[in-house]
């Protein structure tokens, strides 16, 4: 894995892109990927996440878990979902995270690569089921600078910490790989 980490790490300043900071450092915890516009956001954490020699797993449409890419997409961490069901999503997730030992989760607060203003709370539920930190990360494709970010202090207000979250990212002025997919308000 040693060596793969430093391919990793490698091919990704290659690509242009700068590592802000390392990984999370508790065994478990949330990190947002912010702005979520293209499935290439998935490459980019991949390569950035692994280069510390860890995993960040991630949540992709089932869809996608098809003979051989499933086997592919498991092996990087990548977790199938049924999007139609959220809240049997979150309760699968939450199970997973308890039951291992260390566990870093990647979500995209967004729930989609599409521009949307209201974003999902989901990671809010998981996160204080699981008594995790939640960090906002970001992928900023305007000056190639990527991070797992400041870790945010949650309330049990979901709705109000994601609004303020929302804001907090407003104000970084990050640029999505496909700038017309990215709304903070």
């Amino acid at each position: 894995m040693h060596n793969w980490a430093k391919f990793c790490g490698w091919l990704l300043k290659k690509m242009g892109w700068t590592s802000v900071g390392g990984p999370m450092t508790e065994k478990k915890a949330i990190v947002l990927g912010v702005p979520h516009t293209s499935a290439k956001d998935f490459v980019v954490s991949y390569l950035f996440y692994t280069q510390f020699g860890k995993t960040a797993h991630v949540m992709i449409k089932k869809e996608f878990f098809f003979w051989p890419l499933g086997v592919l997409l498991r092996k990087v961490g990548c977790i199938p979902v049924d999007r139609r069901n959220a809240a049997t999503l979150v309760k699968s997730l939450i199970t997973e995270m308890e039951k291992e030992e260390e566990f870093h989760l990647a979500i995209a607060p967004e729930g989609t690569r599409k521009a949307i203003r209201k974003w999902k709370t989901g990671y809010h539920l998981i996160a204080r089921e699981v008594g995790c930190p939640v960090y906002m990360g970001y992928f900023d494709w305007g000056t190639k600078r990527i991070s797992v970010g400041t870790k945010i202090e949650l309330t049990e207000d979901a709705r109000a910490d994601t609004d303020r979250i929302q804001a907090r990212y407003e104000k970084m002025n990050l640029v999505g790989r496909h700038p017309e997919g990215f709304i903070t308000h």
